[in-house]
Parts: structure tokens; sequence; C-alpha cells
């Protein structure tokens, strides 16, 4: 819900300068001219030129996206110079006067102190240069989590109740987009912690299991065994491969169908395997290791307790905007409940992942495309998931 109300924030503050654009517009023409058209383009240029500095913004309050924001945030408040700083240096300057820009930190101390606006006029800004246009400063705080991280200061020659409102809708403006970086640095870090904690869940007991059954073969059978054993280096090397969040479905397949190699010289015939996949999806991105802990929990509840064969179907179909992924067993099911309680990180009984995967889900796609559990003792268990063809910030690497 956070990170629905930042955003909110943000285009409460566009919709805020799109305004304040048409306005000063509407003020320009009160003499009869026409109003539509310039109205229109202030607007338009506005919302441009937000779009155009918010890049750069999403790495955080750093000296790099500050020097490479500033211009347009200049552009934004129409002063002849801007300053950008944390709270303990000027990250960036843009404009006339950079001679100024020496004392932009003293400028913005009390205003890092305090935490509001503030206007700074005669001898707290001007220079002796005649010729400087810079003779007033408004400054207005950057936050973050309800903590001053900088100021945003817009300086030139007067100052006026339109610009101090446009500087700290501005600054507001930049406040949100700097929490954004911030969120999209946690979501990037749960993540990786997420998977980090998954791999030391599957390894363990697959290891162990994989290579007791690749030692089974070696007098027995040892060309087998060979295979078997070049199957698992595939294995471990994706499942600990240096890389992105997302792979292609297809990859996430390959490496599936090295682990049911593996566990089919465990079971034999006790394992029987259905894989159904549309071509037109392979190529759809989906999160690493998303899909095979899924079939691992579906062998694994396949196999429980069963003296006939497990089978496992695992599919993945096209459903409009989005990729239909779904794995199935018939195998002893389980209380609903307690799949409840696994998913909402409530219980230690998952063994094999679910929660993981579900969290990573819905980290990326938001909480309508966490997995979706249909279970109940002794009738079998069917996970299924979502995942859009085209998603903001999702590739493959």
């Amino acid at each position: 819900m956070r990170g629905v109300s930042t955003i909110g924030t943000a285009a409460a503050v566009l919709v805020g300068l799109a305004a304040a654009a048409v306005l000063a517009v509407v003020a320009r023409n009160r003499l009869g001219r026409e109003l539509g058209t310039p109205a229109e383009r202030a607007t338009f240029t506005t919302l441009h030129t937000a779009s155009l500095a918010a890049p750069p913004l999403r790495e955080g309050l750093t000296p790099t996206g500050a020097r490479r924001a500033a211009r347009h945030l200049r552009a934004l408040l129409g002063t002849p110079a801007v300053a950008v700083t944390d709270a303990m240096t000027v990250l960036a300057w843009d404009g006339a006067g950079a001679h100024h820009r020496l004392a932009a930190m003293e400028h913005a101390g009390p205003v890092l102190h305090s935490g509001r606006t503030a206007v700074l006029e005669g001898r707290e800004v001007a220079c002796d240069n005649l010729d400087c246009p810079i003779r007033t400063a408004v400054v207005s705080p950057i936050t973050s989590e309800d903590k001053v991280i900088g100021a945003l200061l817009a300086y030139g020659p007067g100052t006026s109740a339109g610009l101090v409102r446009a500087t700290d809708e501005v600054a507001q403006w930049v406040s949100t987009q700097v929490m954004l970086a911030e969120l999209n640095r946690s979501r990037t870090r749960a993540m990786e912690a997420e998977l980090r904690a998954l791999r030391a869940q599957i390894s363990p007991h697959f290891v162990y299991n994989s290579l007791a059954a690749i030692a089974s073969f070696v007098r027995t059978d040892p060309e087998r065994a060979r295979g078997l054993l070049l199957e698992f280096a595939d294995f471990t090397r994706y499942a600990f491969r240096r890389g992105g969040d997302f792979t292609t479905l297809a990859d996430e397949l390959r490496n599936i169908e090295r682990y049911l190699v593996l566990e089919q010289a465990r079971f034999g015939e006790r394992l029987q395997v259905q894989l159904l996949v549309a071509p037109e999806v392979l190529q759809v991105a989906v999160p690493f290791l998303s899909v095979q802990p899924l079939v691992e929990n579906a062998v694994r509840h396949g196999l429980a307790g069963k003296d006939s064969p497990g089978h496992v179907t695992l599919a993945a179909e096209d459903a409009g905007s989005d990729a239909l992924i779904w794995v199935e067993d018939d195998g002893v099911g389980t209380d609903p409940e307690l799949v409840r309680r696994v998913l909402a990180g409530e219980s230690e009984a998952d063994a094999i992942g679910l929660g993981n995967v579900d969290a990573r889900l819905r980290q990326v796609y938001g909480d309508g495309h966490g997995l979706v559990v249909e279970t109940a003792p002794g009738a079998g268990t069917k996970v299924s998931f979502r995942v859009p063809k085209f998603a903001p910030g999702v590739h493959a690497d």
C-alpha cells in the first residue's frame, strides 16, 4: 500500500505543477486571447519536462542523478539557476551565477534543520557582481520517510508567492522520486535475499539425493551415471548462476527437465511427468527459479505415501496479456489452512519454498499475481500463477 500511496503523491504533485502552468497561461491571456491551445501546450511542456527529470532521480539523491536532473528542474521552475543538495554537500548546480554554489549549503542549512521552506533575500544571497541575476533564493526541503535528506534551491532576481509554491511543489515531486528509488532498491534487496534463501532451501536434500542416485549407477551403468552427472552439473550451474532476477520460461523449463531426469533416475516408473507448454509463451520473462520449486513440491507430494505411480503435469499457456503457468500432481494433497499459513509467512513448514516464490511474484507483479493453490487432503494439489507477457522493468537476462 505504501508504494501505491507514493505513486499517488507523485501524480498529485505533477497535476499541481501542470495546473500551475495552466494558471500562468490563463493569467497572461486575461485580455481575451485564445486560451485553449496555449494552456494545453503549457500542460504538455510541464509534464514532459517532469518526465525527463524523473529517470535520473530514480537513482536516488546522488551527484550523478542530481546533476542530470537539475536542468530539467530549472526548466520547471523557470529560474536563472537551481541547486540540489543532500544533507552534507551541494550535489548539482545548473544555470547562471555558479560562483554562488559555494554558499548553497549555507543557504540550505536552516531548511535542512527545520524542514520548512524558506525565502532568502538581500545580503543573504546577493553578490557584488551587478550583472549577476541572482538576488534571492527559495529553498525547499527534499524528504524521505519524513526525514529531510536534502534541499532544492531556486535562485533568481526576485521572489513571488507563485515561485515559492512552485519550488515547494517541485521539491515534493523530487522527494517522491527519491522515495520510489529507495522502494525499488528495497524491492531488489528483498528479491535477492528471497532468492538466496530459496537456493539454500532447495539445495541440501536435492544434492544429497541426486548424488546418491548417480552413485547407484556407477558400477551397473557407468554411461548413465556419466550422463546424470552432467545433468546434475548443468542443473546446479543454472541454480547458482550469477545473473539477473529474471529468465525466460524456456530456460526455466530446460532446467526443470534436468531436475526431472535426476528424479526419474531415483524413482523410475513411479514418477510419470507430462509437459504441456504452448510455444508462444516460451520467451516470456519469469522470475528466476519460480517454476522449479513448484515442480519439486509436486514430485514430493505426488509420490509421498503412494504405491502406485505419481503423476505430475507442468503446463503453460497463452492467456491474453498473461502467460498462465501451473503444476499439478495427484498426490496426497495438503490441508488448505496450512497452505494459507505458509503463503502468509505464518508457518515454517515451507520446505520447498512456495511462500518464497509467492512473495517474489507479488513483489514483482503485485498481489494479483501470487500463487493460487487448490488442494485438499487426498485430492492432489494444483499450483498456478500468471505473469504478464510484458511488464515494466522485467526482462530476461
